[in-house]
């Protein structure tokens, strides 16, 4: 037992392509089918102690599961497990996480949990609790993931850096989110960032997209850290915590700045995979950097350009769709994209045709409507798609038949030309100081009157913690724009969480403040 330990020991801090080298030795002495076999025989006669730590060993040595070593170890664990402190219960937990499911993994794991319900309160330290919760996994019950919560949040107080990031890893693998461990745990990396490690960092982000936990204090805290030792990583690491963030609608300013100026300065790091992340990061968070932003799109489009020879359809399309979310069209890939299209080569599988058509659909609207030739139309062809009112926007219909007096003075559920929909439309005149009839405007001219489309968008919508659009409602807004309307972009649920009277009174501020009329000019535009 001390042999093998002491020889995974010696091998679990080595790099990946060592371990493999090391392990391959092992297998290949002459002692170590003498020491397995010897370990066979003794299985029965070992302390407890041994037995799990030997396990242990064998298991990440690499020794296969079907071996009837490992067999036979599993078996001896199930019959004495109500022999195992809780020292060994963790081992053996740790252990058990990692194997793929057999009959004997099952039954030690079925064995595991029952132990467990007996000893929950017994059980103070946080790293036992840690590797249960990863033993038991994702199909215990629910009263059992319970009592594991509550065992871990009367010891929260013991709470260090190394258990509150393991912590994360261990909810995922239970399916289990506990807000407050969650909390407890993110607050202890906030205060101890500077020294998590950066794999860790990330690991983090994607489990809080798996558990759906959401805390913009912990990814501000994550992202200014990273900003600020920025120097210290691999351009590569920084587009992998990048994607993580995109991932959790989260947009980190200051930290895509500071990218975007290394981007500019060395781009030969951008490989294919690459390119496309940072591509789909950007336009997804509806980024654009505050210096250099043209410099910034100009290395993208040449970058996109050196790969035009090697990349797929789907890749060209996603690229050429992520720029154009941002405003920015890469003239020689649209037009081989576009190329493809009129020759029906961007025929793909049933599963892609949905998306990839709508892709392709924003790519030709943002070809028409942000070309710089582009001028606002007379009139604009709209159509009322039903006179029924989704629930969530019916507060806002009874807000504005109060605040204008008429159905008649509004149009709701409006389709308008490039398959764009618009929540309510109203028109006002030219000075912006009285509200207009519906009915009445049809036959004059737009430039006559103004128009205000009404969007309210869910909070998915939005960067989170934000009032910041993300790429395809940011798309949406400037297209109107384009178009001849003055956009107002309301957050549905703050909307909704409003009094009546507080509604009535936000609309009015909306339709008559000055300030609903601007529109922000978060995109780039004018590279032709």
């Amino acid at each position: 037992a001390n042999t093998l330990t002491t020889a995974w020991k010696l091998l679990k801090n080595l790099s990946e392509e060592q371990q493999r080298y090391e392990k391959q030795l092992i297998f290949e002495h002459p002692v170590f089918p003498k020491l397995c076999q010897q370990l066979l025989h003794s299985a029965r006669r070992m302390t407890r102690g041994d037995l799990v730590f030997s396990l242990h060993a064998v298991v990440n040595l690499g020794v296969p599961q079907s071996t009837l070593l490992v067999q036979t170890l599993l078996r001896v664990c199930q019959e004495r497990l109500n022999q195992l402190d809780n020292r060994c219960i963790s081992v053996l937990a740790i252990t058990v996480s990692g194997m793929e499911k057999d009959k004997n993994v099952s039954a030690l794991q079925a064995g595991l949990q029952l132990l467990v319900e007996q000893r929950i309160s017994s059980i103070r330290d946080i790293f036992i609790l840690q590797n249960l919760m990863k033993c038991l996994g994702k199909d215990v019950p629910v009263f059992l993931k319970k009592k594991l919560e509550v065992a871990v949040l009367r010891e929260i107080d013991s709470l260090t850096l190394p258990n509150a990031l393991r912590m994360f890893s261990a909810l995922v693998a239970m399916n289990y989110c506990s807000f407050p461990i969650l909390n407890a745990c993110s607050k202890k990396i906030q205060e101890n960032v500077q020294d998590a490690p950066f794999r860790q960092l990330i690991l983090i982000l994607g489990a809080c997209y798996t558990l759906q936990y959401r805390n913009v204090k912990l990814f501000s805290a994550l992202a200014g850290y990273v900003n600020s030792t920025a120097y210290l990583w691999d351009k590569r690491q920084i587009v992998l915590f990048l994607s993580a963030c995109e991932g959790l609608g989260f947009q980190p300013s200051e930290l895509m700045d500071t990218f975007a100026e290394k981007v500019t300065e060395d781009p030969e790091f951008l490989n294919l995979k690459n390119l496309l992340v940072v591509l789909r990061v950007y336009s997804r968070l509806n980024h654009v950097p505050r210096v250099q932003k043209h410099l910034f799109f100009e290395t993208l489009h040449s970058c996109l350009n050196k790969f035009l020879p090697q990349i797929s359809n789907t890749e060209l399309l996603k690229a050429v769709y992520s720029l154009g979310i941002l405003g920015y069209l890469p003239q020689r890939a649209l037009d081989e994209l576009l190329q493809k299209d009129s020759k029906d080569e961007l025929t793909l599988s049933d599963d892609l045709k949905e998306p990839n058509a709508m892709m392709l659909h924003c790519v030709k609207t943002c070809v028409e409507l942000d070309s710089p030739s582009f001028t606002k139309p007379a009139f604009v062809l709209t159509e009322n798609l039903s006179s029924l009112v989704p629930l969530n926007l019916r507060k806002a219909q009874a807000a504005l038949i109060e605040l204008l007096g008429d159905e008649n003075m509004f149009r709701q559920n409006v389709q308008l030309p490039y398959k764009y929909h618009i929540d309510f439309e109203i028109r006002m005149d030219s000075d912006r100081k009285k509200v207009l009839p519906i009915a009445a405007m049809d036959d004059r001219p737009d430039s006559q009157v103004q128009r205000l489309a009404f969007l309210f968008a869910p909070m998915s919508a939005f960067c989170l913690g934000t009032a910041h659009p993300q790429g395809k409602l940011a798309m949406k807004m400037r297209h109107l724009y384009k178009l001849g309307y003055h956009v107002i972009l309301i957050q549905s649920k703050k909307f909704q969480e409003m009094t009546n009277e507080d509604a009535v009174e936000f609309l009015k501020g909306k339709i008559y403040s000055e300030d609903a009329f601007s529109f922000p000019k978060v995109t780039v535009r004018d590279n032709n």
